[in-house]
C-alpha cells in the first residue's frame, strides 16, 4: 500500500502543495501574522520536507533542518490562536484544490494530519513544555502512528 507521501505526488506534490499552502497563507489577513514579517527565504522547501517525513516520505526534514523539538520551539509560546489556526487549516484545504488533490480519502487523511497538527504540535503555549528528543510524528491513513 503506498504511503500518504506517495498518494499526495511524493516530493513533488510535497512541494507544490507547500507551496500553495504559503501563497493562500500570506494572503490572508490573519494568518499572514504568524509570519510577522520574517520568512525563511527556504520556507516553502523546508515545510515541503517536514510534511514529506510526516506523511511517510523520506527523512529529508530532520536529516538537514533539524528535529521535531526545534519545529515545535519556533512555533511555539505565542499564546491562543484559535482563530488563526483554523483559518490555516482553511487554508490548506484550499491549497489541496489548488493542486489537484481531488481524492476524497487523501483529503480527508491530509485535512486531518494538519487540523492534527495545527491544533496539537505547532502551537503550544509554553515552551518549556516541550521535550529535547521529540521526533517528527508520523501519519499514515489510519492517522496518528505510535
Amino acid at each position: 500500500m503506498e504511503t500518504v507521501y506517495e498518494a499526495a505526488g511524493g516530493s513533488e506534490g510535497m512541494l507544490r502543495l507547500a507551496r500553495a499552502w504559503h501563497e493562500r497563507v500570506m494572503a490572508d489577513e490573519v494568518v499572514s501574522h504568524a509570519f510577522h514579517g520574517e520568512v525563511e527565504p527556504d520556507h516553502i522547501e523546508r515545510l515541503a520536507a517536514y510534511w514529506a517525513e510526516a506523511l511517510g516520505g523520506p527523512e529529508g526534514y530532520t536529516g538537514v533542518y533539524g528535529d521535531e523539538a526545534y519545529v515545535e520551539r519556533r512555533h511555539s509560546g505565542n499564546g491562543e490562536h484559535d482563530e488563526m489556526n483554523r483559518r490555516a487549516i482553511e487554508r490548506f484545504d484550499e491549497a489541496m484544490t489548488d493542486t489537484g488533490l481531488t481524492d476524497p480519502k487523501l483529503r480527508q487523511v491530509l485535512h486531518d494530519y494538519f487540523a492534527w497538527a495545527t491544533f496539537t504540535t505547532m502551537y503550544r503555549h509554553n515552551t518549556a513544555d516541550i521535550a529535547d528528543d521529540l521526533t517528527i510524528p508520523r501519519w499514515s491513513w489510519d492517522g496518528l502512528q505510535t
